[in-house]
C-alpha cells in the first residue's frame, strides 16, 4: 500500500527551512507586513507609556527574534510540527503520489464542508487528503464546487469517492460557488473551507462546540472561525479586528500561534473566510454570501456583521487550527488579479455598515485593544496556582470566579505566581474564555504589568501570599485599577485556632498574621472573605475596611442513589492543608473505633492528594485512602454520608459545601459548620467531642428517615447560598465598581 500524501517525509523540503540564510532572508517579507501592526502598538506605547519604554520594547523584540535566526517572530517549535506534518502541494507533485480517497457516507451529516476550487488540483487534493484522516467522530459530507476549472479538477471522482463534485462550465467567482455548495448541503452545519489548507487533528469537533453548551459568555454563537497558521508554522491570524474606516486586520499575524494570547475562545469582529462554521438555517435566513461583493473579498466580513447584527456571537476558536497558503488562490497583490477586488469591496461594505463602522475602533488603535469586544471592562486575575478542580473547592470557586466575569462582559486575564501552564486545566480556563497567560511568554509578572497594565480596570488578587508579592507592582503599573483582596480564607484565625489545638504557634506569632493580613486587606479597595463569621471579624478589626462575601460556589447536580444503595462514610480532603491532616488522624484514632463498635458497615473511604505515610498507616480495619481522584461524584454517589471532623480552621470549607451538593449529608463539628448557617439535625448533624460524632455518623448511616431530611435539607441549603446566581451578584457589583 502506498503511503498517505498526509505522512509522506520530504526531507529536502523540510531541511531548506532550517538553513540560517534562508530562514533570515525569508523572515524580510513577514517582518515587513508586521510593520504596519507595530505602528499602530508603538502609537499606543508611547501615548500611555513613554518613548523610553517603545526603545525597551523594540530592543527586547529584535533581540528575540534575531536569537532565532529570522526577522519574523519566531514560532514555538510545536507550531513548525503542527505545519510541517502534512505534505505540501509541491510534494505531492513532486513524488506522484497519489492514492484514492474513499470519505465515508453519512444518511444524515450534521455537517456540510464546502470548498470552493478553481484549478490547484494538488491544493484541493491534500486538503481532502487531510480531511479523510483528521475529521473522526463528526458525520459529515464534502461538497467540491469546481468553479470552471480546466486542469486536473476535472477528473476530480477518479481519485477521491464519497464527495458530491458541483460543476460550474464557467468561472462564476468564490461567492457564488459558496453559495451554490450550500444551497446543496444536508448538514446542520455548514463549513466553508478554502481548497489551500490542510486540518490539522481534531479540527471539526472544535469548530462546532460553540453552538452547544461550551460556549464562553453569554448569548447564542451564529458563527465560528478558526486559527490560521502558514505553512512555516507561523500565526496567520487569530480573529479579524474591523477598524472604522473598513479596514481589517488579521490578528496576531506574524507571531507564534501558541502564544496564550491566541490560545484562549474570544468574540471577534469577524473570522477569515478560508475555514468558518455556521449553522444552515441562519446562513439561508441571512441570504448566503452577499453577491454585492462577487466574485470575492469582504463577503467573510458582512456575513459575520450580518450575524452580530442578527443578535448572534462570532467566536474565534484557536483550538481548531488551519494551514493556510495565503493567497494561493488570487495572490497578494491588490493592484491586479482577483486581490484588485478588495480595494473596491471595501467602498462597498462601508456603504452598506457605515453605522456599525462608526462605533469601531480607529485605524490607530491598539489591536490588543481592539480585539475587545465586552462591556465589562478589562479584569486581571492573579493566584498562587492554576485552579484545578479537582484538587480542592477553592479551585473550583476561582474557576466559577472567572466563568462568571467572562459572561459579565469583563475580558478576563489570569496569571499564576508560578507562571505554570496546567495542561487540561489551562486549557478549560481557554475555553471559557480567560486568556491564561504562562512562561515563556510570561517571563515575570512585574514586567507584565509594566507593559500592559495600564489597560486593567479592576485586579484581583487571591489569597495572602499574593497580595504580598504582587501589590506593590499593580499599584505601580496599573493606576486606573481597584485592587481587590480575595482572602479565600482569613489565615490569622485559622492559624490561631490551630495554635488551641496543637500548641503550633505561640500568641506572637498569630498576632503577627493577623497584622500583616489586616495590612494588605487596607492596602487594598476591597477584601472579599467567604462567610458573614469572617466579615464580621474584619469589621471588629478594621471598622473601615470595604468588604464583600463571595462564598464558595458550586453548580453540581445532586446525586439520585437511594439510601439503600449506599454504604459507608466519605472524607475529602487535601493533605497538605493541616486542618486536613489533623482531622482525619482525630477521625481514625478517636472516632472510627467507636463507630465500627456500632456500625461495622460503617466503612470510611479517604480521598485526598499526598496523604502522608503517618496518616496511612492509621487505615487499619475499614478504612481505606485512595488518593486524589479526578471525579468526586462517583464517591458521593456510593457514600451515605460524608464527615468533616475539622478542630481548627476558617472560612467555608469545601469539603461540606460539595457534600450538600451532591446532597449527600454531613456529620462535622461547630467549626467546620461555622459561617455556614447550618441549622442541627435538618441541614447537617453538628458535633464537637468524639462520642458525640461517632453517634451522630450512626444515626445517619442507619435512619433513612433521618438521612432523607438531612439530605434534603442540605441540598436545599447549598442552592440557596452558594450557587453561581449568588455569586455573580456579588461580582458585578464589584465589576461596575471598577475605577
Amino acid at each position: 500500500m502506498s503511503r498517505a500524501p498526509g505522512r509522506r517525509p520530504i526531507p529536502q523540503l523540510l531541511a531548506l527551512p532550517l538553513t540560517l540564510p534562508w530562514r533570515f532572508l525569508t523572515g524580510l517579507p513577514p517582518f515587513l507586513r508586521e510593520m504596519r501592526g507595530f505602528a499602530r502598538r508603538a502609537r499606543y506605547t508611547v501615548a500611555t507609556r513613554g518613548l523610553v519604554a517603545l526603545y525597551s520594547d523594540i530592543v527586547a523584540e529584535l533581540a528575540r527574534r534575531l536569537r532565532h535566526g529570522t526577522l519574523a517572530a519566531p514560532p514555538s517549535p510545536q507550531a513548525v510540527a503542527l505545519a510541517s506534518a502534512t505534505a505540501t502541494p509541491e510534494a505531492l507533485r513532486e513524488s506522484g503520489d497519489r492514492r484514492r480517497l474513499e470519505f465515508p457516507t453519512a444518511d444524515e451529516p450534521s455537517v456540510s464542508v464546502i470548498i470552493p476550487v478553481l484549478d490547484e488540483f494538488e491544493r484541493t487534493y491534500v486538503c481532502l487528503a487531510s480531511i479523510l484522516e483528521r475529521s473522526a467522530g463528526v458525520p459529515y459530507e464534502i461538497l467540491v464546487v469546481d468553479d470552471g476549472s480546466s486542469d486536473e479538477t476535472r477528473e476530480l471522482e477518479s481519485l477521491v469517492g464519497g464527495v458530491k463534485v458541483l460543476r460550474n462550465e464557467t468561472n462564476l467567482g468564490f461567492i457564488a460557488a459558496c453559495n451554490r455548495g450550500a444551497a446543496l448541503a444536508r448538514g446542520e452545519f455548514l463549513v466553508f473551507l478554502n481548497n489551500d489548507t490542510l486540518v490539522c487533528p481534531d479540527w471539526l469537533t472544535p469548530l462546532l462546540a460553540p453552538f452547544g453548551d461550551s460556549a464562553p459568555g453569554r448569548g447564542a454563537v451564529g458563527l465560528v472561525g478558526a486559527k490560521l497558521v502558514y505553512p512555516d508554522g507561523r500565526l496567520q491570524e487569530c480573529g479579524g479586528i474591523v477598524f472604522s474606516d473598513g479596514s481589517g486586520w488579521n490578528y496576531g499575524r506574524g507571531d507564534d500561534p501558541a502564544d496564550p494570547r491566541y490560545e484562549f475562545t474570544y468574540d471577534a469582529d469577524y473570522c477569515s473566510g478560508a475555514c468558518i462554521a455556521i449553522p444552515r438555517g441562519l446562513f439561508e435566513r441571512l441570504g448566503g454570501f452577499d453577491t454585492r461583493y462577487a466574485p470575492m473579498y469582504y463577503e467573510d466580513v458582512d456575513l459575520a456583521f450580518a450575524v452580530r447584527a442578527a443578535g448572534l456571537r462570532v467566536l474565534c476558536q484557536p483550538t481548531c487550527v488551519i494551514v493556510h497558503s495565503e493567497g494561493g488562490t488570487a495572490g497578494v497583490d491588490t493592484g491586479s488579479g482577483a486581490k484588485r477586488y478588495q480595494l473596491r469591496n471595501r467602498e462597498r461594505f462601508v456603504e452598506r455598515w457605515s453605522e456599525t463602522l462608526a462605533e469601531q475602533p480607529s485605524p490607530n488603535a491598539n489591536p490588543d485593544a481592539a480585539r475587545y469586544r465586552g462591556e465589562g471592562g478589562h479584569v486581571l486575575v492573579i493566584d498562587a496556582t492554576t485552579p484545578c478542580v479537582d484538587h480542592d473547592a477553592g479551585a473550583v470557586r476561582m474557576t466559577h470566579l472567572l466563568r462568571i466575569l467572562v459572561e459579565l462582559g469583563c475580558r478576563v486575564t489570569f496569571m499564576a505566581l508560578n507562571r505554570r501552564m496546567e495542561g487540561e486545566h489551562t486549557r478549560a480556563l481557554q475555553a471559557a474564555g480567560v486568556e491564561a497567560l504562562y512562561e515563556p511568554t510570561l517571563s515575570s509578572i512585574d514586567d507584565h504589568l509594566r507593559r500592559a497594565g495600564g489597560r486593567y480596570e479592576l485586579v484581583i488578587m487571591s489569597r495572602a501570599e499574593v497580595v504580598e508579592e504582587v501589590l506593590p507592582a499593580v499599584r505601580r503599573h496599573c493606576p486606573r485599577a481597584r485592587c481587590v483582596f480575595d482572602t479565600v480564607d482569613l489565615h490569622f484565625l485559622r492559624e490561631a485556632r490551630r495554635a488551641q489545638v496543637t500548641g503550633a504557634l505561640d500568641d506572637d506569632a498569630v498576632a503577627a498574621l493577623e497584622a500583616r493580613e489586616l495590612a494588605l486587606a487596607r492596602a487594598c479597595d476591597l477584601t472579599l472573605v467567604v462567610s458573614p463569621t469572617e466579615r464580621d471579624l474584619l469589621f471588629r478589626l478594621a471598622p473601615d475596611l470595604a468588604v464583600e462575601i463571595l462564598s464558595l460556589i458550586d453548580a453540581r447536580v445532586a446525586t439520585d442513589t437511594p439510601f439503600e444503595e449506599r454504604s459507608g462514610v466519605l472524607f475529602v480532603g487535601n493533605f497538605q492543608h493541616p486542618p486536613n491532616r489533623d482531622s482525619i488522624e482525630h477521625y481514625l484514632r478517636e472516632i472510627h473505633p467507636l463507630v465500627r463498635e456500632r456500625e461495622p458497615a460503617a466503612e470510611i473511604t479517604i480521598i485526598g492528594a499526598q496523604a502522608p505515610r503517618s496518616l496511612r498507616r492509621l487505615a487499619g480495619d475499614g478504612a481505606r485512602f485512595v488518593g486524589q481522584v479526578p471525579d468526586l461524584t462517583p464517591y458521593f454517589s456510593a457514600a451515605r454520608l460524608s464527615v468533616a471532623p475539622l478542630r481548627f480552621g476558617a472560612g467555608i470549607k469545601g469539603k461540606i459545601q460539595t457534600s450538600l451538593a451532591l446532597g449527600v449529608p454531613v456529620v462535622t463539628t461547630s467549626v467546620g459548620a461555622e459561617g455556614m448557617s447550618l441549622e442541627d439535625g435538618s441541614e447537617a448533624l453538628i458535633a464537637d467531642d468524639a462520642r458525640s460524632f461517632a453517634e451522630a455518623v450512626v444515626r445517619l448511616h442507619t435512619d433513612a428517615q433521618l438521612w432523607t431530611r438531612v439530605a434534603g435539607g442540605g441540598h436545599r441549603a447549598a442552592e440557596e447560598r452558594y450557587s453561581p446566581a449568588r455569586a455573580e451578584e456579588v461580582l458585578a457589583r464589584i465589576v461596575s465598581a471598577r475605577s
